[in-house]
């Protein structure tokens, strides 16, 4: 059971880095906010965009713990399960913001990044409780 709930993670990863970023995908790159319009304005609306998606990916990736906690009634997890929730959001919208915005890194460093969050977030909330 444990290895199936990493399992879903992974895939529900893909399925929202993928997607479900839909318009997200391009607002939360500075350079299309800058090709849209040169109103200052709107100079840090990318930032907003960034985090939005980090949190969805987030919240639909450590969704099969929330189900999990539910289903057998165990709330024990919820505060740590939070903090994973703020932490991950976070994480995630750094990660993004290096390969969109800053170009520091590449596609396999950001999705393995993303893999080891999600491991990381398994280990931390399903193996070791």
């Amino acid at each position: 059971m444990k290895i199936l709930i990493l399992l879903i993670m992974l895939f529900l990863h893909i399925v929202d880095d993928y997607y479900l970023q839909g318009v997200l995908a391009n607002m939360k790159m500075k350079e299309w906010w800058d090709k849209q319009t040169d109103n200052p304005l709107y100079k840090n609306d990318y930032k907003m965009a960034l985090i939005e998606h980090a949190f969805s990916w987030t919240f639909v990736m450590m969704s099969p713990i929330m189900v999990l906690m539910i289903y057998n009634n165990d709330y024990r997890r919820l505060i740590p399960y939070l903090l994973f929730l703020i932490e991950n959001t976070i994480v995630h919208a750094i990660i993004d913001n290096l390969k969109a915005n800053k170009r520091s890194i590449n596609l396999v460093i950001d999705q393995t990044s993303h893999f080891i969050q999600i491991v990381s977030t398994w280990f931390g909330l399903i193996l070791f409780y």
